[in-house]
């Protein structure tokens, strides 16, 4: 049911940026006032802030929170994000949370098959859903006038599903169709690499699909019991962005999901631990005509101080595509004028991919087999220069930029809906923009310094390679490139 850019963006976790800020103690919006222009662009900024709706949040006795922004729109998105993804899975059950996704749309005891997809189409209403490694989700896009259908839909399918066996033997099929196609995304396949040797034999390392194996094996106890141990109250979210009454959604939420269990007297199962190797994986098919490879260190969780940091420094490297068009002088990236200079890649994109207690900081890069050894020099020898030499013009420029894409990726009731049931998993809140602003704001080209300096120099990197690889550096080479560069 997902579609395949939702399950890339859902893997990467690149997106929104604000959902990978955290609250600092005492920080907050602060404004000098130093002449008249900067008098009025104060209080310009005061007025925006002023109109920004307030998400307001409200919980469930069994533990679910209900959180939601009113933008008075005619339209609204409303979710449910679950804290159970892959990394909740062990080796014989991989795959259960994705193939539970599929099922979901598969009927209920009320509405078959047909009947939801009617009932979905005649709202005029879109209906999803996507797993990742920590998180599923189900959500809809409906008229305001139409939240109260929209949410007893998402309870039914949630807590009602028939998973037939029927139904289940043709799921089997159609996922195992999604897989042929995933191995053809050849971004999707290095990520899925980098993680299996970045995070090995632990949950992480393992895909969010599963292997074809336990595809085959999956049975209906499987995801039963995948539902009766992580589908719980406190690990659950409604939120709802667009035109929505809180005190609406709050009724709703009561009447079809205050039913759902809460934590059991043991409590809930703890997040399994997952230890970063310094490793690489490497397939090498000389029949390819391009080389794709991703390098990462060790990043931060999700709430650690040190993700603001890590953003504003994946800003900096940043990201170039040959197709991109423009001049060389209109690029910000100092990686990305070496690369179009040089004609060293197709493309690069730099990565901060989050979890609850890890991370993966890199670049992901598709070049030709010539180019190989340059370019994977020139990456290196950018990250050394923010663990040494990064400029406060380049840091304020980076930091300008994370703002103004924080800010395009939070435009219409999807993207705000994500990110409210997204920062209720990681932070128990919505963080205000102008929070994030600020903490994005104190960060210097000092802080990156530093930063970057604890998590990138003389680490050893994660590495993954797809293709005519013949000319990459070989491993203890690239780990010698983390302290020291060639002249």
């Amino acid at each position: 049911m997902a579609a395949s850019t939702a399950r890339l963006a859902a893997r990467r976790l690149l997106l929104p940026w604000c959902a990978r800020l955290v609250r600092a103690p005492g920080a907050g919006a602060r404004c000098v006032h130093v002449g008249t222009g900067r008098l009025r662009a104060s209080q310009a900024a005061t007025e925006v802030i002023l109109n920004v709706p307030e998400t307001r949040v409200s919980p469930l006795e069994n533990g679910l929170q209900v959180a939601s922004e009113d933008s008075g729109l005619s339209t609204c998105t409303v979710g449910l994000w679950i804290d159970a993804g892959s990394r909740y899975e062990n080796e014989k059950n991989n795959g259960t949370a994705h193939f539970l996704e599929h099922m979901a749309f598969k009927g209920t005891k009320k509405r078959s098959q047909l009947d939801l997809e009617l009932e979905i189409e005649n709202m005029g209403a879109h209906l999803n859903a996507y797993t990742s490694r920590e998180q599923t989700v189900y959500y809809a896009k409906a008229f305001s006038k139409d939240l109260p259908r929209a949410v007893e839909i998402l309870a039914d399918i949630i807590q009602n599903s028939t998973l037939g066996e029927a139904e289940i033997e043709r799921e089997r099929g159609v996922i195992l169709r999604e897989m042929q196609e995933v191995e053809t995304n050849l971004q999707e396949v290095v990520f899925d690499y980098l993680h299996a040797t970045a995070y090995q034999k632990t949950a992480l390392g393992r895909t969010i699909l599963g292997p074809t194996e336990n595809i085959k094996s999956i049975n209906r106890n499987d995801l039963v019991e995948y539902i009766t141990t992580h589908y719980k109250g406190p690990r659950m979210v409604l939120a709802a962005a667009g035109g929505v009454c809180h005190d609406e959604l709050l009724d709703l939420a009561k009447c079809h999901f205050g039913n759902l269990p809460s934590a059991p007297e043991g409590g809930l199962p703890p997040l399994p631990p997952c230890s970063f190797t310094g490793s690489e994986v490497r397939v090498r098919d000389d029949k390819m005509p391009l080389a794709h490879v991703a390098v990462a260190v060790e990043a931060a969780g999700w709430a650690h101080p040190h993700t603001i940091p890590l953003m504003v420094a994946n800003t900096l490297i940043g990201n170039w595509d040959r197709s991109f068009g423009g001049g060389v002088q209109n690029l910000s990236s100092k990686l990305a004028q070496i690369a179009c200079h040089g004609n060293l890649c197709h493309s690069f994109q730099s990565f901060n991919t989050c979890y609850t207690d890890t991370g993966l900081w890199g670049l992901y890069m598709v070049c030709e087999p010539s180019t190989l050894q340059d370019m994977v020099h020139f990456v290196q020898r950018e990250w050394i220069r923010l663990c040494t030499s990064v400029t406060e013009n380049e840091v304020a420029r980076a930091k300008n930029l994370l703002k103004t894409n924080m800010l395009l990726q939070l435009d219409g009731s999807t993207p705000i809906c994500e990110d409210i049931g997204r920062q209720m998993l990681c932070y128990k809140r919505r963080i205000p923009i102008p929070e994030l602003e600020a903490r994005i704001e104190a960060v210097d080209a000092q802080t990156i310094r530093e930063v970057c300096t604890k998590y990138i120099y003389n680490k050893h990197p994660a590495v993954a390679a797809i293709g005519p690889i013949e000319q990459l550096p070989e491993y203890n080479k690239i780990c010698s490139g983390m302290y020291w560069l060639r002249e």
